[in-house]
C-alpha cells in the first residue's frame, strides 16, 4: 500500500502516538519472566520507528514509562532503565542515518543521573533530524505535564512576564512538555485495554483512538497498517459538521 501521506492527504497522518501496553501478560503467557516481555517489546519499537520512517510520519510519541510505573517493583524499574539504555546505545548509528530525532517528555528530575546524561547527549546528538521525531514519555504522567504547566504560567503570571487575560488553548499548549509538536492524529493502545492511562491527555483532545488485543511484543508492521487503514476510514470534524 501507499505510504499514508500519500493516502490520506486531507489531513495527513503526521503525528501517531502509541500506547505500549502488554509485555508482562505476553512473557506470562510463555512462563517467562517479566523482563523477558520488555526486551521483546524493545525489538517492537525499533520495527514500529522503521515502519514509521517507510510510512512518512514526522512524529511518533510511545508512553514508554509512566509517571505511575515508579510504584512497580525496583528490579523491574532497574532492569527498563537498563534496556533504555542499551535502546539508546544500539540505535545511535541508525537513528543519525536515518534522521530520526529524539525528543524526551515528562519529568525527567525523578530519571536517574546516568540516564539523564544518556538521553540528554542522545537527544544533543540526533538534534538535526528531520525525518522522523521519535518522542519517548519517560517518568510522564498528562495529569503531571499540565500541573506543571499551570505552575509555569502562574510563575510568570506573577513576575509579570505573562497577561494571564491573553492565555488561550494555543498559547497554554506552549508551555506543555510537547509545546513544539502537534497534537497526535492517532492513538493506539495494544493489549485490548481500552483506556488512555493519562496519557497526552490534553494532546488527544480530538485525537482518533485505536484499541487493539494485541500485545504489544506481536505488534508487527501489519498489525500498524490495520490501525492506519482503520484512520484512513474516520472522518475527523474536530467538533464542527461536514460541509
Amino acid at each position: 500500500m501507499s505510504k499514508i501521506t500519500e493516502v490520506n492527504k486531507e489531513p495527513p497522518l503526521e503525528h501517531l502516538a502509541i500506547i505500549m501496553d502488554g509485555n508482562g501478560r505476553w512473557a506470562k503467557q510463555r512462563a517467562l519472566p517479566r523482563i523477558a516481555g520488555h526486551k521483546r517489546g524493545v525489538e517492537t519499537v525499533t520495527k514500529i520507528v522503521d515502519e514509521c520512517v517507510r510510512h512518512g510520519i514526522r512524529f511518533l510519541s510511545l508512553f514508554a514509562f509512566s509517571s505511575e510505573n515508579w510504584g512497580r517493583p525496583r528490579p523491574e524499574i532497574d532492569a527498563l532503565m537498563g534496556l533504555l539504555l542499551q535502546f539508546l546505545a544500539s540505535q545511535r548509528k541508525k537513528m543519525l542515518r536515518e534522521g530520526v530525532r529524539l525528543q524526551v517528555i515528562g519529568d525527567s528530575s525523578r530519571l536517574s543521573q546516568s540516564i539523564q546524561e544518556a538521553l540528554a547527549d542522545a537527544e544533543k546528538e540526533t538534534a538535526a533530524g528531520e525525518t522522523l521525531t521519535l518522542v519517548l514519555a519517560l517518568s510522564y504522567g498528562g495529569r503531571d505535564e499540565i500541573m506543571r504547566a499551570a505552575k509555569q504560567i502562574a510563575r510568570e503570571a506573577l513576575a509579570g512576564s505573562l497577561d494571564i487575560d491573553q492565555l488561550d488553548n494555543r498559547s497554554f499548549s506552549r508551555f506543555l512538555d510537547t509545546g513544539d509538536i502537534p497534537e497526535p492524529d492517532l492513538l493506539i493502545r495494544t493489549s485490548g485495554e481500552i483506556r488512555i492511562s493519562n496519557f497526552l491527555l490534553w494532546q488527544t483532545a480530538y485525537s482518533e483512538l485505536y484499541f487493539t488485543d494485541v500485545l504489544w511484543p506481536d505488534f508487527d508492521a501489519e498489525e500498524l497498517q490495520k490501525a492506519l487503514d482503520a484512520y484512513l476510514c474516520r472522518k475527523r470534524r474536530f467538533g464542527l459538521v461536514d460541509v
